[in-house]
């Protein structure tokens, strides 16, 4: 089991660098004028709070009971929800529609995997040169 304090600082990693990946995408897709920093900071925000809620508790709402057995919903509805719940939040805090919101999260993915492949060599090169 992780400490809480561990767990805590990797929710703030976490928020922060969703934050800034949500705000290059937006201001990317819809301008500077739409794509605000703190917008992309509640996005991240109340998305990570949405989603950990809908991942720990639908899980365990049973949907159908047949002789005793319990069948479950499972993760894949809460991931798709959270899905959902991130467009909308990105849909109304950088007023724009269902596919401009769809562009927005696109374009954070891209960014994201860009951001963490040019940590990657950063941190292998400096690997290279302390060692």
């Amino acid at each position: 089991m992780i400490p809480p304090i561990l767990a805590f600082v990797h929710f703030i990693v976490n928020l922060l660098v969703l934050t800034i990946v949500l705000y290059v995408a937006g201001f990317i897709v819809v301008g500077k004028k739409r794509a605000q920093f703190l917008d992309a900071f509640i996005i991240a925000f109340l998305g990570a709070v949405i989603s950990t809620f809908l991942i720990v508790l639908l899980p365990n709402i049973p949907l159908l009971e047949f002789d005793g057995r319990k069948l479950r919903m499972g993760a894949g509805l809460s991931l798709i929800l959270s899905f959902f719940c991130y467009l909308f939040l990105i849909k109304h805090y950088y007023e724009t529609g269902w596919l401009g919101a769809l562009a927005v999260a696109i374009v954070a993915v891209i960014v994201f995997v860009v951001f963490t492949a040019i940590l990657e060599v950063l941190l292998s090169i400096s690997f290279l040169f302390f060692t």
